[in-house]
């Protein structure tokens, strides 16, 4: 274990020297300037350093199995069929406590998501108190929710995943035309924040532990693209929520002039 975590920590010192390096390039060659606090960043550069080997420790030895596992229980037929004896061709409605399960950990992990904490906090900031903290990242994580369930049910159907992908971005198009111009960068960016560090692992591994399980589908081609669910559907459900508020905005200033 102890030479894993060495292995893993090497690893991740070789894959983030070039970032360092690009910034310590530009701040000396390209701004001459020093390194303001040049003592603190070094220590929150070891601090990254450790935290992401441990975290890609954990990954490996925790959360992916923990999703494979999750997934192939759920989806095994002595749990959805009550014997050992899969149907030909099974009903997708039989499969409802994975849809519920791929929901959960979807709405889950976005809410633990890093990434979608600072772009929330930094929203907030900036919009004076406007955009709310919780809001924002409820709004995202109910997205993610339906995206990773619908995309569990593409792979159960084994229906193409360009259909749904073409469909989600048709309505994301319509929607921008529509949608608070204010709201729709947010949006965009909102979909991209959810997929990074602990949202991808758990999703990642529920859709090849579910692929590998479910009768007739090829983890090779049926266990990827619940990522791309994940990215689209809460571009959806914020610039959703943003319409609807303006809508009852509207609404309650219209209900107010007139009484």
């Amino acid at each position: 274990m102890l030479l894993e975590i060495a292995q893993t920590f090497m690893a991740t010192c070789r894959d983030v020297f070039p970032v360092l390096a690009l910034i310590v390039g530009f701040q000396y060659i390209v701004l001459r300037q020093p390194i303001p606090r040049l003592g603190q960043v070094l220590v929150g550069f070891g601090c990254v350093l450790i935290g992401l080997t441990l975290f890609l420790v954990g990954l490996e030895k925790a959360l992916f199995p923990l999703g494979k596992i999750m997934a192939k229980q759920l989806s095994a037929p002595e749990f959805v069929f009550g014997t050992e004896i899969v149907p030909q061709s099974p009903d997708w409605w039989a499969y409802g406590w994975v849809y519920v399960f791929a929901a959960l950990i979807g709405f889950a992990t976005t809410i633990a998501e890093p990434a979608l904490i600072a772009v929330a906090y930094k929203a907030n900031q900036v919009s004076g108190g406007t955009i709310s903290q919780w809001g924002l990242r409820l709004v995202v994580a109910f997205g993610v929710a339906i995206g990773i369930a619908l995309g569990t049910f593409r792979i159960i159907t084994g229906t193409p995943l360009f259909l749904y992908i073409a469909a989600g971005y048709l309505i994301v198009v319509v929607q921008s035309i529509f949608a608070p111009k204010t709201i729709i960068p947010l949006a965009y960016d909102s979909g991209g924040v959810t997929t990074s560090t602990v949202t991808v692992p758990l999703v990642a591994a529920l859709g090849l532990g579910l692929s590998a399980t479910i009768p007739g589908r090829n983890p090779a081609l049926d266990g990827f693209g619940l990522i791309a669910f994940a990215s689209l559907f809460p571009i959806i459900t914020v610039m959703a929520y943003a319409q609807v508020a303006q809508w009852w905005t509207g609404i309650r200033l219209k209900f107010f002039k007139e009484g």
